[in-house]
């Protein structure tokens, strides 16, 4: 039984080089920067690391092992304002490094993938009244 292909046309090292802009991004970030560094050691590890998160998630491989919820909820210092920029950065990435059909493609799993990972790893995060901390 043939397997699932690829979400859309993309290669890995095209995955590759999109990770890597990214987080040359996010380290000079004023924002995301100090949460990345706060948790993040090894850059090239953890660039490998992503690289097989969207390679799973676009390519159907199999080579990512992990669990993205539970890593953002265990940092501690994840906050739904943090969203926003992150996506508005990797959209920029996805514009200057890939095709228009591939940024655009990329984009909306991305949103996808954020709104699940806000509402599953932040949103429940509640101050004693029970409402949403949104910073």
């Amino acid at each position: 039984m043939p397997g699932i292909g690829p979400k859309f046309d993309i290669t890995r090292p095209e995955i590759e080089q999109v990770v890597a802009t990214f987080y040359a991004a996010i380290r000079q970030h004023p924002g995301l920067g100090p949460v990345f560094a706060a948790h993040v050691t090894d850059w090239p590890e953890h660039e490998a690391k992503i690289v097989d998160f969207w390679a799973n998630a676009i390519l159907n491989e199999r080579s990512y092992d992990g669990n993205p919820f539970q890593v953002h909820r265990r940092a501690g210092n994840v906050r739904p304002g943090m969203f926003d920029p992150w996506l508005g950065l990797f959209d920029s990435v996805l514009a200057r490094e890939l095709r228009e059909d591939q940024a655009r493609a990329w984009s909306a799993l991305a949103h996808r993938i954020g709104a699940s990972l806000r509402a599953g790893v932040v949103e429940p995060v509640k101050d004693a009244s029970g409402i949403p901390l949104l910073r």
